[in-house]
């Protein structure tokens, strides 16, 4: 009995420690900045541009209805991995793409179309 007490207590040590809520913050952003670039179909990682001191995020573009999904994801992944309420989880998804997120490539032609359907209306 005792041996087996050791052996569970043991097993018990080597199972992964869970995250701090820093650690999860810290990985959500970069698990956040490589959706992005997956949605937007670029083949670059955080870690392809974490060193980087230049404007890396000149380089490259999303179109708006990608960072539409990608900010959908995002809020579903936030909600998941913090318990986050929807409307927080939106708020928080404005706020990572308003620091990380990629220019739009599309942007001209996406406010045209939306000014011609307020016109029309």
């Amino acid at each position: 009995m005792k041996h087996q007490l050791l052996e569970l207590k043991n097993g018990l040590n080597k199972m992964a420690k869970r995250l701090t809520y820093e650690q999860k913050k810290d990985q959500s952003i970069i698990d956040l900045i490589n959706k992005m670039f997956e949605i937007a179909g670029h083949e670059v990682t955080y870690d392809d541009i974490k060193d980087r001191k230049d404007n890396w995020f000149q380089e490259y573009t999303m179109t708006v209805e990608q960072s539409d999904e990608w900010k959908e994801w995002g809020k579903r992944y936030l909600m998941k991995t913090f318990r986050t309420p929807a409307h927080r989880a939106e708020m928080e998804m404005g706020w990572v793409s308003l620091a990380w997120g990629l220019k739009f490539s599309n942007w001209d032609e996406y406010h045209k179309k939306a000014q011609d359907a307020d016109t029309t209306e």
